[in-house]
């Protein structure tokens, strides 16, 4: 635009007011725009790369216009006044890498005082191609000097919006206090991510919508992959998802139609959710060695045809020692030309003869057998990958919550004759009284399935494992129980069987089956209920009401936001390839199709105030309020790793989060006065955990201290407890004998011959019981992307845009916040070098390392993201 032109107020396409500049009136805004421009090689886009330089030779391709946040226009609601287009400069001669990576533009702006201060910006992309927008920087702004835009968002053409895409100043504000101008701009943005609800979504929409669980079954391969529908029921209670909004399946409405298996990993979730370039090439170079989606049906011919067991624990280390050497033959080929060529660099070694071959766990690194131990099994029940089960035990004998008149008596069959000379001269009394007794309880978790479960190939029980609490803190096994459903129906109770210690013969290998059915249905609790429900599944909802609810100028949603990151698109990845019916975890888990449905019975108990690690402990007996302790409580077991470190943790977090809600919510009542706050939180108790909604245990919050804890809570699940049950997985369970998922045969009975079996050749016994060779290799496959750090992971304490706030004492805060976990993190090295806390190394000389805040890339054993991730 040139100066001399003599100005004029002219409308344009979205009702907005444009102002041009009078001649000696204006002035110019030089800024710089940072984007990553679609990447030829990365995204298979060559024709529309050309097509965009093309049309810059003819036209200007990006446009930017900016808002004022002091300038209205009355007819037009009050919306800020728009400024001429500025275009971005060069686009041609910029070129885009060939990795991704960032380029940088030249903008210039027109200015005059009926702009002033610029609060938000209009841009509109007319190429053929998307690009990710990273920052807008102005400088120079008279009356204000530098602005700064945080973007981070992919922009599409702007032919595929209705609405023109705005972007915000990197100021926070409550509702309240947003400039008269921008408040109109606000609100128009929250409608349009909520969408209208209607229609399937596509990749360049931005709408946060909710659905059930309808789309893990596929009824139209039959009946074998028919799956309850989770949520919008009393019966199958469950968070929601995000919507897609694809057609109904064919052979049953009720259910959602699902993706072809090449388009898999292309399920819809917003653009902004999905993984950045590097955490794609990351997850997918790891999920295709999983090779679940490709070939799990020709290996399991293969398998089926020339079916192969361990013999020994020999065979096993085998996995990380070389590989598997699968037999030759046309079912091997058939696998064979299935598989990418990128693939065969990932799973093969360069000798080409050998499959899967795997990095050597953590569990047997130093120690071929030290997992075997009594002290281990128990360790890790504290600083294992599911340290959130074990509670004190309050009563002698345990008794079921199970309805007795459904399910019979429950109760256990443990007796005081089991265990009386293990107790270290107390009494069963003595012992409870001084908080000696604790429990493994998933008898009433199991229970209601095992029937079903049991009709399949699996062979397990519901257990029960009682421990007691050393002098030197350490816990020891006294008995295990195993219990079956009564032959002649549920209501006549369970059948039970109660293993003791043994070291040696027949009665040790009996003792190390028992150890291993417990952890059978430890890891399918841990991977379906403590992982997947409790992270994953509670927190989606929360991700979606945050995006509909809490605008991005919004404290809240500046606070909260870098929690979020992948959440959605790790989810959707995993109700596609993951948790569906047939999918990798119901062929390595346990519970089979059952999986999902259990899930959704255990979140009939889920209580969000219970997510709180304080009170989760207090709720399991493992900790008791005093004032005069750290953090207000006392551990009943000192030398709990995941409860200290998570203690530390959880309290950094707590004080972070007050001090930033502090400083701007100064009253209770600025709480219960905030729209967008009590929308926001409405909608996550009403809507997202909809069938949770009349649980009386739901924070109202109408105070600061209500605000503080529940940010505190969401937080914590979505990063540390994440972390501390999902980065272990393959350091403990990577070698299966340590956490079988899967037990195919019952305790052999004297007389038979699988008891003459395990009498004689005890290690082949034990392997034929637990995990088979398919599953192992797929199962140890599927950990070992669970448990891998991306590289471009963010961890807790940092933020991707160091400029994610101009409010100089949040930024101050986050940066104590930062330095509290690196004191945490030096503190936890410590701990462990310390040899009287025997349960933070263990027999298997294995240091608790999963709540240190910071790793590296890889498979680290440590490191807490901020968010569900993986």
């Amino acid at each position: 635009m040139l100066q001399n032109i003599v100005g004029a107020i002219t409308g344009d396409s979205n009702g907005s007011k444009k102002i041009k500049c009078v001649s000696g009136e204006c002035k110019k805004i030089t800024g710089s725009v940072v984007l990553m421009k679609k990447n030829v090689l990365d995204f298979n886009d060559f024709h529309a790369s050309l097509l965009d330089r093309v049309h810059e030779l003819f036209g200007h391709g990006v446009s930017l216009q900016l808002i004022s946040s002091v300038t209205s226009e009355s007819e037009n609601g009050l919306q800020g006044k728009v400024g001429e287009p500025a275009y971005l400069e060069d686009w041609i001669t910029t070129i885009a890498p060939l990795t991704p990576g960032d380029s940088a533009f030249k903008v210039t702006f027109d200015w005059n005082e009926e702009i002033g201060i610029p609060g938000a910006f209009i841009i509109k992309n007319n190429h053929h191609s998307e690009f990710y927008l990273k920052t807008l920087t102005l400088e120079d702004v008279p009356g204000q000097g530098r602005i700064h835009f945080v973007c981070n968002s992919w922009v599409y053409p702007a032919k595929h919006y209705k609405k023109d895409r705005i972007f915000f100043a990197n100021k926070t504000f409550l509702p309240h206090e947003t400039p008269m101008p921008l408040r109109k701009y606000r609100e128009e943005e929250l409608e349009n991510l909520r969408g209208d609800g209607k229609g399937e979504l596509q990749e360049w929409d931005r709408v946060y919508d909710y659905a059930y669980y309808n789309d893990l079954g596929d009824p139209k391969k039959g009946p074998k992959y028919v799956r309850p529908i989770l949520g919008g029921s009393s019966e199958y209670p469950y968070p929601r998802r995000g919507r897609t909004g694809r057609a109904p399946a064919e052979s049953d409405p009720n259910y959602e139609s699902r993706l072809s298996l090449l388009m898999s990993l292309n399920i819809y979730v917003p653009r902004d959710e999905r993984f950045g370039h590097l955490k794609m090439s990351d997850f997918l170079a790891y999920a295709l060695k999983s090779i679940a989606q490709f070939l799990k049906p020709e290996l399991e011919a293969l398998f089926d045809s020339t079916p192969n067991e361990f013999d020994s624990f020999d065979d096993i280390l085998k996995l990380y020692e070389g590989g598997i050497k699968l037999p030759d033959g046309p079912l091997l080929d058939n696998v064979m030309k299935n598989i990418p060529f990128e693939m065969l660099k990932e799973i093969f070694r360069t000798d080409g003869e050998r499959l899967f071959k795997f990095p050597m766990p953590q569990v047997i690194k130093e120690s071929k057998t030290a997992w075997r131990t009594d002290e281990e099994f128990g360790r890790e029940m504290l600083a294992g990958i599911n340290p959130v089960i074990i509670r004190r035990l309050e009563e002698f004998p345990p008794k079921s919550k199970l309805n007795n008149k459904q399910y019979g008596n429950q109760n256990s069959s443990i007796t005081e004759d089991h265990i009386k000379n293990n107790l270290d001269g107390l009494t069963v009394d003595e012992a409870l009284k001084n908080n000696k007794l604790y429990i493994l309880d998933h008898h009433d978790t199991v229970m209601p399935y095992l029937r079903r479960i049991n009709a399949t190939s699996t062979k397990t029980y519901a257990s029960r494992t009682l421990l007691f609490l050393k002098a030197d803190e350490t816990l020891k096994p006294l008995a295990i129980e195993l219990s079956l459903p009564h032959p002649e129906g549920d209501q006549f109770g369970a059948v039970s069987k109660v293993c003791t210690p043994a070291e040696d013969g027949v009665e040790g290998s009996i003792w190390l089956l028992a150890k291993a059915y417990v952890g059978v249905v430890d890891s399918g609790v841990h991977q379906l209920i403590s992982h997947w429900l409790h992270t994953h599944a509670t927190i989606e909802p929360i991700v979606i009401a945050t995006n509909r609810q809490l605008s991005v100028l919004h404290p809240i949603h500046k606070l909260l936001h870098p929690h979020f990151r992948d959440t959605m698109n790790i989810n959707a990845v995993a109700r596609q390839i993951l948790i569906n019916a047939g999918g990798l975890l119901e062929f390595t888990v346990f519970p089979a199709k059952y999986s999902m449905e259990m899930t959704s019975i255990a979140y009939k108990s889920w209580n969000f105030r219970e997510q709180a690690l304080p009170e989760d402990l207090k709720k399991r007996g493992i900790a008791v309020e005093d004032p005069k302790a750290p953090h207000g409580l006392s551990l009943l077991i000192k030398d709990y790793p995941f409860a200290v470190d998570g203690l530390e943790i959880w309290s950094a977090i707590r004080e972070w989060v007050k001090d930033y809600c502090s400083f701007y919510y100064e009253t209770d009542d600025m709480v219960i006065k905030d729209p967008e706050l009590q929308s926001w939180w409405k909608e996550i108790r009403e809507v997202g955990h909809g069938d949770k909604k009349e649980e009386p245990w739901w924070p109202k919050m109408h105070t600061r201290e209500e605000l503080i804890e529940s940010c505190t809570i969401i937080i914590w699940i979505a990063s540390a407890l994440h972390a501390a049950i999902n980065f272990g997985q393959y350091p403990y369970g990577g070698y299966l004998p340590n956490r079988p998922s899967i037990s195919r045969r019952f305790l052999p009975e004297k007389d038979t011959p699988e008891y003459e079996e395990l009498k004689s050749n005890p290690e082949k016994a034990f392997l034929k019981t637990i995990t088979a060779q398919l599953q192992t290799v797929l199962g140890i496959s599927l950990i070992e992307i669970l448990s891998r750090h991306a590289s471009d992971e963010v961890y807790l304490g940092q933020r991707d845009t160091p400029e994610w706030t101009t409010d100089e004492k949040p930024l101050e805060a986050f940066k104590q916040f930062g330095k509290k976990l690196e004191k945490i993190e030096e503190g936890i090295i410590e701990m462990n070098k310390d040899v009287q806390l025997k349960n933070r190394v263990g027999p298997v000389l294995m240091t608790y390392t999963l709540l240190v805040p910071s790793s590296e890339v890889g498979l680290t054993g440590r490191g807490i993201p901020n968010s569900v991730s993986i």
